[in-house]
Parts: structure tokens; sequence; C-alpha cells
């Protein structure tokens, strides 16, 4: 046993072992800290040396107001405080197919990028664009949202269930009024045409060169319906300025929880848009890198997390060969629907 003398000694050199302990934690937590500032900075560097001292270009390739033009904002916000001023630009018209020739031509430009998505993928194929997604560099898909049918809140239809037996009634005489031609609620239109026992060839859908032009139409009465991402709709429907009818998720939607699906209103359909960010091709490898590093910034950031819950969306990141695998999936998929429901032969 310690004598009196001896106690005070142990005491003091178990106190030193916990010292040098916790400054070789300190230490290693310092190192850790100087790493992550290191990884920051050189991404940082790397980011710079990509865009070349240019300011970023993002391009809405739909007129303001409707999903891709949100989605470029969005990433505009986000980015503030990664790269600084963003500028977004809009080039609208034919599903994105007039904005994408225009974005080709910035071959090895890193600075300028576009948002895309589903709504493209059918464009291109119902209005014979000759470019495709196959001419761009693909970096990433961002978000996913579901669609919802809705009526301005004077309309007689109440719900789905009227809308749909309207529709098995005489389908070409309710017009639906949505996005581009070949986008993807063109595409709903057919399958709800469909599943009401229509032809889908038959179904009289309007179609806008932007969501903005769109919703003009829906507010409007122009058309029996409309449908539209549940972002765009949700402010309108929350107002009480438009009632929606049904959502195409296969479950009730968080941002409009009282909305049923289209599967509860006896219509066997559930459909997803998405939406992305391609670059030009012919950049560097460590340029695209960059790029990338750049947008998995974004998404780890409490700006975008904030976005996507303001906005709805669904975080559906996704990069490398899982978005090539996926692309190729949505492109041949989105063939055999439109040609099933007669948008292309």
């Amino acid at each position: 046993m310690p004598t009196e003398q001896q106690e005070p000694t142990r005491r003091r050199r178990g106190r030193w072992r916990l010292a040098a302990g916790g400054a070789a934690a300190l230490g290693m937590v310092v190192a850790l800290s100087v790493t992550g500032i290191a990884d920051r900075t050189h991404s940082a560097n790397a980011l710079e040396d990509a865009l070349g001292g240019e300011q970023l270009r993002i391009m809405a390739p739909a007129e303001p107001g409707g999903g891709w033009d949100q989605t470029s904002r969005a990433v505009q916000t986000a980015l503030g405080e990664i790269v600084g001023r963003t500028e977004v630009y809009n080039v609208g018209g034919a599903g994105g197919t007039i904005g994408l020739p225009q974005f080709v031509r910035h071959t090895g430009e890193a600075n300028n990028l576009m948002v895309t998505g589903a709504i493209m993928v059918g464009a291109i194929l119902t209005n014979g664009s000759e470019a495709t997604l196959d001419d761009v560099d693909m970096l990433a898909r961002l978000t996913t949202e579901y669609l919802v049918i809705a009526v301005p809140a004077d309309s007689p239809i109440q719900t789905m269930e009227d809308l749909a037996d309207a529709m098995s009634d005489d389908v070409g005489s309710v017009s639906i009024a949505g996005g581009s031609a070949g986008g993807v609620e063109q595409v709903l239109t057919g399958l709800l045409a469909q599943a009401v026992g229509a032809d889908p060839r038959e179904a009289s859908y309007v179609a806008h060169s932007g969501g903005g032009e769109a919703l003009t139409t829906m507010l409007s009465g122009r058309a029996t319906a409309g449908i539209s991402g549940i972002s765009e709709l949700a402010p309108y429907i929350q107002d009480g300025s438009m009632r929606a009818l049904a959502v195409s998720s296969p479950e009730r939607v968080e941002i409009l929880p009282d909305v049923p699906t289209l599967r509860e209103s006896g219509l066997d359909v559930e459909l997803q848009n998405w939406r992305g960010i391609a670059a030009p091709e012919g950049l560097t490898d460590d340029e695209r890198a960059a790029l990338i590093g750049m947008l998995d910034e974004m998404r780890e950031s409490a700006a975008w997390r904030q976005i996507l819950d303001d906005r709805g969306w669904e975080d559906a990141y996704l990069t490398g060969p899982e978005l090539t695998e996926f692309l190729a999936t949505d492109q041949e998929t989105t063939a055999q629907i439109l040609e099933q429901i007669g948008l292309v032969k």
C-alpha cells in the first residue's frame, strides 16, 4: 500500500498520463481538422482551375417559372458559398430541345452547366431532336419529384374519380394542361387515359413551353385540369387557388398530406420526374472531377437540404456508373411508354 507521501505522486503521475492522453487526442483532432481544411482548400483550388477564372453559368432550358427554372435557381442559391455568384439564364421551348443544341456548342467549357431531366428525355424522342443527352456529359441526378393533378378552385370537378369518369366518357373533351410535348405531364395524361379504358392517343393535352405558361392556363380555367410538379402547384393549392385531385406518388406526400394518390383513387398509375445537371462534352478528367466535387459539396450543404425540404423534392443524388446505368434504363423505359401511348412510333 502506498504511504501518504507516495499517494500524491501517484495522483500527479495519473494526472500527467491523463493530460498526455488528452494532448494526444487533441493532436488527433487538430490533425483531422487541418486535413479537412487542406482537402477543402485542394477542392477549391481544383474548382478554380476548372473554371479558369470564368463565372459559372447555368442554362435552364425552359421559360421562367417551371421546374427546370426553379432547379437552376436553387442550385445557384446553394452554390453561393462554394463558387460565389452564378448566372442563370433561360432558353425555353420544346421540352428543352431548343436549348440543348445551343448548349452542346460549349464543348470543353467547364463553366457552363445545364439543368435537364426526364422531360428532356421524352421531348428528344417526340421532337426528333438531332441533339440528345448522348451529346452532353451528365454529371449528376439531383432530385426526383412526383406530379399533382389539379383543377381551378371553382371547377365542378371535385375528385380524381370525377375527372376519371369524364375521361372515360369522352377522353377528347377533357383538356389537360401541362409542360412541353413529350414531357412527363403528357406521359401521365396518356397513362391516365389508358387507366380509365380510353385510347391514350385521343387524350387532349395542351402543351406549353414552360411551367409559367402552363400555370396561367390552369388558373384561368381554359383547360379542364392541369398536371405539374408538386413544388410548382403546391403554393396555389395551399392558398386555395387550385384544388388538388391526386398525386402520382406511391404514398401521400408530406407537403400535400390530404391529397390522395392515384392508386387510392382507383387508378393503377405511378410516375416520377427527375432532374439533374450536365456539362458540355470535352472536359478533362480533372475538370469533371472538380465539378462533381462541387456538386458533392452542394448536396451536403445546409442550404441545399433546406431547399429540398421547402420544395418537397426528394434527394436522388447519383453520379458515376450508377448514373450512366440509370439514364440508359430511363431512356429505354420512356421510349416504350411513349410508343405505348401513341406519342412516338
